[in-house]
Parts: structure tokens; C-alpha cells; sequence
């Protein structure tokens, strides 16, 4: 673990450990980044299962999926920032590396179904296939789990 250290010496990182106010405000913006990332994703795959049909899916669909991908961006930003606090403690912590797993696959899982034929035809004016049903309810339980293996990292 000893190629993480320089991480914990940038400057970025020292003035995190050096500013509990600058630290607090890195991990608010964390906290609200996932917000939009969780709160866009779960609005579309809903809405992608059939909630809310009143609300036409072609129109939703990919202004949801780019406020998605910019929560995204910070949280993983941020997130980095913060992880350059405790690198080594954050390496070996059970939850933050199921936690980066779980992104990790829901970012694949959201690219792939961006690159498929279902999401084509939504945005040509389609509905959502059986598939992208399916998609839609495992990227809920990607995205969920996520969420509840990064609040389990403070508790181990």
C-alpha cells in the first residue's frame, strides 16, 4: 500500500486534512452529487418500468441520463478528493471497496444500455422493451447498493 502515500501528501489532500471546513464542504458536495446521481437514476428507471406515464420518456430520458452522468462526475471527483484523506484506511475498508465495485458496474451497466437498441428506441419515441425493464430494475439495485455499501464505510 505504500503507492498510495503520495496521494495523502498533495496539496489538495493536505488541505482537506488541514481544513475541517474545506473537508466538510468537499464531503457536502459528495453527499449532493450522489443525490442528483441517485435521485435522475431512480427517476428514470421508474419511469422506464411504467411509473409516471403520464411524463413522455423521449423528452425525460436524456436530460435524466445527462444530470445523471454530471452527479456522477462530481461524486466521483469529490470522491476522490476525498478519498486522498486516508488512502491506505479506504484501501482496506471492506464497504468503500464494495462500494467502488458497485459504482464501477453501474457506471458499465449505464453505457451499455445507453449503446443498446432499447434505449434507441426511446429516444426515437418508443417504449421500454421487457429487456430495459429488466435493466432498469438491476441498475435500481446497483445504484441502491451502492448507496448503502458507502454509508456502511464510516461504521467498519
Amino acid at each position: 500500500m505504500e503507492w498510495l502515500e503520495p496521494l495523502s501528501q498533495t496539496l489538495l489532500a493536505r488541505a482537506l486534512i488541514l481544513s475541517p471546513t474545506l473537508y466538510l464542504l468537499m464531503n457536502a458536495a459528495h453527499i449532493m452529487a450522489i443525490g442528483v446521481l441517485f435521485g435522475t437514476i431512480l427517476s428514470l428507471d421508474l419511469r422506464v418500468l411504467g411509473m409516471f406515464p403520464e411524463v413522455p420518456l423521449q423528452s425525460l430520458a436524456p436530460f435524466l441520463s445527462r444530470m445523471a452522468a454530471i452527479g456522477a462526475i462530481v461524486a466521483i471527483f469529490t470522491g476522490a478528493c476525498l478519498f486522498s484523506v486516508r488512502p491506505h484506511e479506504y484501501a482496506q475498508n471492506p464497504a468503500f471497496l464494495t462500494k467502488l465495485a458497485l459504482v464501477t458496474l453501474g457506471v458499465a451497466h449505464a453505457l451499455a444500455v445507453h449503446r443498446g437498441t432499447g434505449w434507441r428506441t426511446i429516444r426515437a419515441g418508443g417504449g421500454a422493451s421487457t429487456k430495459l425493464r429488466l435493466s432498469a430494475l438491476l441498475s435500481i439495485m446497483i445504484w441502491t447498493s451502492a448507496v448503502i455499501a458507502g454509508r456502511w464505510i464510516g461504521f467498519l
